[in-house]
């Protein structure tokens, strides 16, 4: 039995808001590069990328498949949404069943248009998991607790989203903006394994990997992948990995169009209409959790594995150049020089020794140093804008640098409103 570095949450071309990149062999590769051994096929049923997945892997053997370029494996998968607004992710055996749920979904919305990569379709989301355990499969909710579509968004309870069924679903995505703390106060959830996945919509390795699940399995399958989140007490999965929730988008309460931050008694306060703007104020992870929490303090099953907050490589180097985005040439051309060195970022960030990473770039390795140590504050997200990681070089800059974080965190009720133009 080996580990593998799993993500199994991804978006094809035909899904809206994707990268032109978002293609298998692209994914493959780049799955290497970050160190990711196992991908989700994204969108298998939307037809045109069903074709475009049969082209580009090949059944190894029995329910194990291939890149049909390189050494990266995946698994059958899409993502679809339900007439009650919960996003759910599917896993399925291999092509056969996810032509069989396409049929059996197909009279109840579009599914091949563009934008249809992620299905809408009217039928309820304990509908569709009676269709997807026809066909062989397993389905969890993806991103359980954003603000817009998610199980926890629109339900208290998995059981008052699939009824019966929650007792025949094995684990629940985390998403971006929550971790294993936030997701077991929830004393319910200690039923389900957790996923972390990426659910991402470009290839590059500052998306794709930014979570992922590391799991023992015998073959890299289906069939192993359902028997890791069943059989909780054999511990298949050995550590869940993925940004600090504090990165994640919806993670605080937040205005959805200035972004400006408010406590949940300040939201509920103004009705939660923002007061700089006028927009609505939207609820975060953090606090929808919070108030939905029967355990005050961190509580895990005895199968829980390790949480690893992480921080993509690319970022680290961005912050560390003062670059604009990770995607500069600057960036991408020091990434490579550590994925040359030490064969992939998952490596470079968790395992090289300091020397070792001094000896490509001193400054970025004093960043990847100083992230291992946990000496990384964030101005949090939300509001659907990303947290803002900071990188201190020592304890007292993390502490003080924390202290002022905390001291502008949520908007000032007494300040006034600024006036608008037309107002004047």
């Amino acid at each position: 039995m080996k580990e593998y570095n799993c993500d199994l949450h991804f978006h094809g071309l035909h899904s809206g808001g994707v990268s032109k990149n978002m293609l298998l062999p692209v994914i493959a590769e780049q799955a290497k590069l970050k160190g990711l051994d196992v991908c989700g096929t994204a969108d298998i049923t939307h037809a045109k990328w069903l074709e475009h997945v049969k082209e580009n892997i090949v059944e190894e053997e029995n329910g194990v498949f291939k890149s049909r370029q390189f050494e990266t494996f995946f698994i059958v998968q899409t993502e679809i949404q339900c007439k009650d607004l919960v996003h759910n992710l599917v896993f399925l055996p291999d092509l056969a069943s996810a032509e069989n749920l396409r049929e059996k979904i197909k009279p109840f919305g579009i599914l091949d248009s563009w934008g249809c990569g992620r299905p809408r379709i009217r039928i309820s989301s304990k509908q569709l998991a009676e269709m997807v355990f026809d066909c062989g499969g397993t389905i969890g909710p993806a991103h359980a607790f954003t603000p817009y579509f998610s199980v926890y968004a629109h339900f208290d309870s998995m059981e008052k989203c699939y009824s019966e069924l929650s007792k025949k679903i094995f684990f629940i995505e985390l998403g971006l903006s929550a971790d294993s703390y936030f997701a077991d106060l929830i004393k319910d959830n200690h039923n389900y394994s957790f996923l972390t996945c990426s659910d991402a919509h470009s290839p590059w390795p500052h998306r794709i990997g930014r979570e992922f699940t590391r799991i023992k399995m015998k073959k890299p399958c289906f069939k192993e992948l359902e028997k890791a989140l069943r059989e909780k007490e054999e511990k298949l999965i050995t550590l869940n990995a993925g940004l600090d929730p504090r990165e994640g988008k919806y993670h605080r309460t937040a205005c959805n169009a200035c972004f400006t931050r408010y406590s949940f008694e300040q939201a509920v306060q103004l009705k939660w209409k923002c007061q700089k703007c006028g927009s609505i104020i939207k609820k975060g992870v953090r606090d929808r959790i919070l108030e939905l929490a029967e355990l005050k303090e961190e509580t895990h099953p005895d199968f829980r594995p390790k949480y690893l907050h992480l921080l993509p490589l690319a970022e680290i180097i961005q912050f560390s150049f003062g670059a604009k985005n990770p995607e500069t040439d600057s960036v991408q051309a020091a990434w490579k020089q550590f994925v040359e060195k030490f064969g992939n970022e998952i490596n470079a960030l968790v395992d090289a020794g300091e020397e070792e990473l001094r000896k490509v770039d001193e400054k970025i390795a004093e960043n990847i140093i100083a992230f291992r140590k946990g000496l990384v504050q964030y101005v949090p997200g939300g509001g659907g804008n990303y947290g803002k990681p900071i990188i201190c070089k020592t304890k007292e800059e993390f502490e003080r640098i924390g202290k002022e974080i905390e001291k502008n965190l949520n908007f000032s009720l007494q300040e006034k409103k600024q006036k608008k133009l037309g107002e004047f």
